[in-house]
């Protein structure tokens, strides 16, 4: 499996950003967005089940990220509203091809940058 991701850029503080990550090369289980920060360590912001489309979400983002999936195209969308400057990092996606809820596959990071 392949991630390919895409999106990202620079927003004001209170604006949107989305970002796309496209599998192919195989069946993914779940996906998921995680960050990391200058100085900080990577953290998950969303994780989504393939199959239900269940999606869990850090408390830092819950209410402002969607995550949505079309399988049809074996990507996942995150749509992120009301950025705040926090939310400045790299993002990757990662998934689970095996079913194990273990994260194996990464995509190369996004930069988000958020002005204040």
């Amino acid at each position: 499996v392949q991630l390919q991701a895409s999106g990202g850029g620079l927003a004001q503080a209170g604006g949107s950003l989305r970002l796309s990550c496209a599998a192919s090369g195989g069946t993914i289980y779940g996906m998921g967005w995680f960050r990391q920060a200058p100085g900080k360590e990577r953290e998950s912001v969303v994780l989504i089940n393939w199959s239900t489309g269940s999606a869990y979400y850090a408390d830092s983002v819950e209410g402002r990220f969607t995550i949505s999936r079309d399988s049809a195209k074996n990507t996942a969308y995150l749509n992120m509203d009301n950025l705040k400057p926090e939310d400045t990092a790299i993002y990757y996606c990662a998934a689970d091809p095996e079913g194990t809820a273990a994260f194996d596959v990464w995509g190369k990071g996004t930069l988000v940058t958020v002005s204040s």
